[in-house]
C-alpha cells in the first residue's frame, strides 16, 4: 500500500517505471546488481505482486538496460553499461538540475530525415520530447542553452547526430521572449503536472513536519513512488528561465519539494535497502555516487 497521503502512487505509477527508480537509486551502490528475490520482497513493499515484477523486468532487460546474471548462486540482473550512462544522465537532470537563465541563451536543433528513413525522423522527434525541447517550426526544435552536452550524448548514443545539426545562441530581434516561451511549451500542461506532485506529495511534508515519525519501510516505498513521480517533470520542463514563466507559476514550489522530501526520508529508506541488500552504504540513495550537471 503506498504510504503517501490522498493519493494513489502505487497504483497509478507502473510496475517497470518504479524497478527504473529501484535500480536507479539503489544498484549502483551494490555492483549494479540485484537478486530477483530483493526485488520482489522490495517491490512487495509498494503493492506490487511477483507476476508484475518478473515481466517487467523482462522487458527492461529486452530493451537492453538489465542483465540476467548469478552472484554467488542467487539469480538477479545487472545494469548494462547503456542503463548506466541513461541513469548518470537521468542523475544530473532529476536531482542536479539547473534552472536556466535567459543569459544562457537556447539551443536550436535542426534535422532533416529523408522520406525514406521516417522512423528515424519518429525516433529524433521522440528523443526531443523527451528532452523537454520545444517546437519553433517543423524540424526547428529550442531548449535552454545549458543542455548542449547532454543532447549530444543522446543524439550519439542513439545513433542520430548525423541528421541533426545543433545551434548555440542567444534570441536578438523580433518577437517578444514571454509569448515565444508561451507557443513553443504547453506551460500550461506543466502547470498542471506540478500542481498534481504537489497535491499528493504536500501532505506527507506537513506530516514529517509535524515529527510524525515514519518507518524506514514507509520511507522506502514513499521515496521511490515521489522520485518516480518526479522523473518526468524535469523532463517535461526543461529547466526553463523563471524570468520568462507566468508568475503564478508552481514548478519553484514543486521543486522545493521534492527537495525537502528527499531530505527527510531518502536516508531511512536507503538504510531500509541496506538491510534487505545486505549491504552497507546505501544510506542516502537518489544517484549521489554518480556526477552531477
Amino acid at each position: 500500500m503506498s504510504v503517501v497521503e490522498g493519493g494513489q502512487a502505487a497504483a497509478v505509477l507502473q510496475p517497470r517505471q518504479l524497478i527504473v527508480s529501484l535500480y536507479g537509486l539503489y544498484a549502483r551502490q551494490h555492483d549494479d546488481w540485484v537478486s530477483v528475490a530483493a526485488v520482489v520482497r522490495l517491490m512487495a513493499e509498494m503493492g506490487v505482486d511477483e507476476q508484475a515484477v518478473r515481466s517487467s523486468i523482462s522487458r527492461l532487460r529486452r530493451r537492453g538496460l538489465l542483465d540476467a546474471q548469478r552472484v554467488d548462486g542467487a539469480a538477479g540482473y545487472r545494469l548494462t553499461p547503456l542503463a548506466l550512462e541513461i541513469l548518470a544522465e537521468g542523475d544530473a537532470r532529476i536531482f542536479g538540475r539547473r534552472r536556466a537563465t535567459s543569459a544562457d541563451g537556447w539551443l536550436l536543433v535542426i534535422f532533416s530525415v529523408p522520406e525514406s528513413e521516417r522512423d528515424k525522423r519518429h525516433q529524433l522527434r521522440s528523443l526531443l520530447i523527451r528532452m523537454g525541447f520545444g517546437t519553433v517550426a517543423p524540424g526547428v526544435w529550442v531548449a535552454p542553452g545549458h543542455l548542449e552536452v547532454e543532447t549530444g550524448d543522446a543524439l550519439r548514443r542513439i545513433g542520430l547526430d548525423g541528421y541533426a545539426e545543433v545551434f548555440h545562441g542567444q534570441h536578438v530581434l523580433f518577437g517578444d521572449p514571454h509569448e515565444n516561451v508561451g507557443r513553443w511549451w504547453d506551460l500550461g500542461a506543466f502547470h498542471e503536472l506540478y500542481a498534481a506532485f504537489i497535491e499528493r506529495y504536500g501532505p506527507l511534508r506537513e506530516r514529517l513536519a509535524r515529527a510524525v515519525p515514519i518507518e524506514q519501510g514507509a520511507a522506502f516505498a514513499a521515496y521511490v513512488e515521489m522520485v518516480t513521480s518526479w522523473r518526468q517533470l524535469p523532463y517535461a520542463d526543461p529547466g526553463l528561465p523563471l524570468e520568462l514563466l507566468p508568475p503564478d507559476w508552481n514548478g519553484a514550489a514543486a521543486e522545493q519539494l521534492f527537495t525537502d522530501l528527499r531530505g527527510l526520508i531518502a536516508g531511512p529508506a536507503g538504510e531500509h535497502v541496506a538491510g534487505e541488500l545486505g549491504t552497507r552504504g546505501v544510506a542516502r540513495g537518489g544517484g549521489d555516487t554518480t556526477r552531477r550537471g
